[in-house]
């Protein structure tokens, strides 16, 4: 049987060695070297763009899980990355070029791949696996626009998310303004030298350098908050930080100012720093917002981020393995999932081949156990959310453990062993 993928970044090579494995005959079309996106710099497959870390190795972390789930699962990205690791601590980082060589090595001498390079324009009908990243060409944009109607989505900034269990209640409180509804947001108030203070902090952080390719217009819509700063010292107060209609229990008074934090996911373990979107660096983002009252201690499942981002509005598309609904085996893969990092978009080229291989085969759909890592990012990008925006892997998207933990490590490292057994199990 025959299977395509568009695209040879990690998330599409993790798709093709998924079929392959599986005995599919696959062609991957990957447009290097005859046409490069503005962030492409070799020719090879899988190229590693912005960062050479894949982040935490320890199991016990957020993106060790996820890593420890794609081992389980077979995954070529982590095989390669073991073989070219570099020191980086407590990081898994590699050597970008050996990196690239191990992965385009493997691929093209596998007997069941052929490698094209074509660009790819048209949507494809049946059996495909479409992982052309977050710089795909503007003629496969313009397919998959065609097809999927206007659902391609495009931000320049993103907000902090953080964990509800980080934030110091005994200064933030819940409350809508002027008590209308549910109290559904998280509000930290500030005094008239708490504001001066961060605002200071907040106009002289270190902010990221753009590249060429992400140098683009900010939109009102989403300015980052830094910018909307420097138009003034009460720039912010009358906009995310604006206190009207709230009272500070602590005082019974209205604060000088507020930052409002609103539920990120059902479970309410993540909330999103609302009207924070940001290109400081992630440095700078821990120590400034760190001077808000309430998130001294905050642990951020996301950072603000700041670049040039397309993606599906997946809800609505997708389901959980990936696959575009209502067709004919159509999956995607990669960043435009709505995943977030190198990892979280090898690990849905896994899922999605993996699918693709036992729908042909007239097998049962893969089973991801509820508690591993794998299953909430499937779940992040196929459950309703008018506000849906990309997520990497972080802990607040699993469900608790039946026990209490106090320790955060140890909490984390038996979250972590309760998700590989259980994916252990189902692989049986």
């Amino acid at each position: 049987m025959n299977a395509d993928v568009i695209g040879g970044g990690l998330a599409g090579c993790e798709a093709a060695w998924a079929l392959a494995h599986r005995g599919f005959d696959v062609r991957l079309y990957e447009m290097k070297p005859k046409k490069r996106t503005p962030a492409h710099r070799c020719d090879g497959l899988a190229e590693l763009v912005c960062s050479n870390s894949l982040k935490a190795a320890r199991v016990g972390s957020a993106a060790g899980m996820l890593k420890a789930e794609m081992r389980l699962l077979g995954s070529l990205i982590l095989e390669a990355a073991d073989r070219t690791s570099v020191p980086a601590g407590g990081a898994l980082a590699v050597n970008r070029q050996q990196f690239s060589d191990y992965i385009t090595e493997k691929i093209s001498s596998h007997p069941n791949i052929t490698v094209v390079s074509e660009e790819i324009t048209a949507f494809p009908e049946k059996n495909t696996v479409i992982a052309t990243g977050p710089l795909t060409s503007d003629g496969m944009a313009a397919a998959i626009k065609e097809k999927c109607g206007d659902t391609l989505s495009f931000y320049d900034a993103a907000a902090p998310i953080v964990t509800f269990e980080s934030i110091n209640m005994s200064r933030a409180f819940f409350a809508t303004r002027y008590d209308k509804g549910d109290a559904d947001y998280i509000n930290c108030p500030m005094n008239k030298e708490e504001y001066r203070r961060f605002y200071e902090a907040l106009v002289t952080a270190e902010t990221v350098p753009l590249k060429e390719f992400e140098d683009l217009t900010v939109y009102e819509g989403c300015m980052p908050v830094e910018v909307l700063a420097k138009r003034g010292a009460e720039s912010v107060r009358y906009g995310c930080m604006k206190p009207v209609g709230l009272t500070d229990p602590n005082t019974g008074h209205r604060p000088w100012a507020a930052v409002q934090l609103r539920k990120e996911n059902a479970e309410g373990t993540l909330y999103n720093i609302v009207g924070f979107q940001t290109n400081l660096k992630f440095p700078e983002q821990k120590r400034v917002f760190g001077l808000i009252p309430g998130l001294e201690n905050a642990e951020f499942a996301r950072y603000g981020v700041m670049h040039r981002n397309t993606f599906l509005n997946s809800p609505l598309l997708l389901d959980n393995r990936f696959m575009l609904k209502g067709s004919d085996n159509l999956f995607f893969a990669g960043q435009m999932t709505g995943v977030e990092g190198y990892t979280e978009s090898a690990m849905s080229g896994i899922i999605a081949g993996i699918s693709l291989a036992k729908r042909l085969l007239g097998e049962e759909e893969l089973a991801l156990p509820e508690t591993t890592m794998c299953h909430a990012l499937c779940r992040h990008v196929s459950t309703e959310n008018k506000d849906f925006q990309p997520m990497g892997a972080n802990m607040g998207m699993l469900p608790p453990l039946d026990v209490v933990i106090r320790n955060k490590q140890e909490r984390y490292e038996a979250i972590a062993q309760r998700g590989l057994n259980d994916l252990k199990a189902a692989l049986k």
